[in-house]
């Protein structure tokens, strides 16, 4: 057995691993509290009622302020990481196609690309939750303004920060495809679940997954407008692009319906740690 082969059946077994996979599960729980977090604040912001940030940011230091908040963002941390962890194992269980051809390969490098997508997005979040839990967290939209106030001044800075937006936005279509199409049925495992809980996991996902695209979207458009613009200021983060959304005619009502189908795909994300991954 070659040296790649062998860290795909380990990748695979650490994949396959229950209690990674029980960690796992609490780290989906644990994605889905801050989404439906975040959906609160952004109502908040929808009806003049002043809170914390609707961001990542937002949503952790709400939690930190409750009762039991920090052993609660340790918990989260933790499971965050075991998602990380799991879509590592993701990377190098599907590394062996990226030598084969044509379809085969295909797959193995789009699988690839996600779970590493997946990991870096689990991973900065566990990162997030734990610096709350030791009480050194940060505004999420003043860090994103001040990183790409930095990046501004890299050669050819002012193109990277728009080709980011770019890739922001091209996710945000992915998600929003996702969500319409119902592709996202493709990867939950529904087979032993009653009519009832399948139509509920398609309701939440249909509306989920097309709100989350929706704000990141807006994320995505106030990088490439940093760019174009050349003022980090831009680059707001999630709170800047909600603020935004809010500013829009009827802007109190776009904000509501997108706070409501962020909080269904929290939902969703609370549903999909019940099921197991299809294979």
């Amino acid at each position: 057995m070659s040296v790649q082969d062998r860290a795909g059946s380990v990748a695979g077994r650490a994949g396959n691993s229950d209690g990674l996979e029980h960690l796992a599960r609490v780290g989906l729980v644990a994605y889905g509290l801050v989404h439906v977090l975040i959906a609160w604040l952004a109502l908040q912001l929808a009806w003049g009622r002043a809170g914390e940030q609707a961001d990542q940011s937002g949503a952790l230091a709400t939690l930190a302020e409750q009762p039991l908040g920090e052993p609660l963002l340790w918990v989260l941390g933790i499971g965050l990481v075991a998602l990380a962890l799991w879509q590592a194992a993701e990377i190098l269980r599907w590394r062996h196609g990226w030598s084969a051809s044509g379809k085969a390969r295909t797959t193995a490098v789009e699988k690839t690309v996600k779970a590493a997508a997946k990991a870096v997005v689990y991973t900065a979040l566990a990162v997030l939750a734990i610096r709350f839990a030791t009480g050194g967290g940060q505004s999420g939209g003043g860090s994103q303004q001040q990183a790409a106030a930095g990046v501004f001044g890299w050669p050819a800075g002012r193109w990277l920060v728009g080709a980011a937006g770019l890739v922001v936005v091209g996710v945000a279509v992915y998600l929003v495809h996702k969500g319409v199409t119902k592709k996202f049925l493709k990867e939950i495992d529904l087979s032993d679940c009653s009519s009832s809980a399948r139509r509920l996991v398609t309701r939440l996902g249909q509306v989920g997954f097309p709100a989350k695209g929706v704000a990141l979207g807006l994320v995505g458009g106030l990088l490439v407008w940093a760019a174009v613009t050349f003022d980090p200021a831009k680059a707001s983060g999630l709170d800047g692009a909600l603020q935004t959304l809010l500013t829009a005619p009827a802007g109190p009502v776009l904000l509501t319906l997108v706070a409501v189908g962020i909080a269904a795909f929290g939902a969703y994300c609370f549903v999909r740690a019940r099921y197991p991954e299809r294979t």
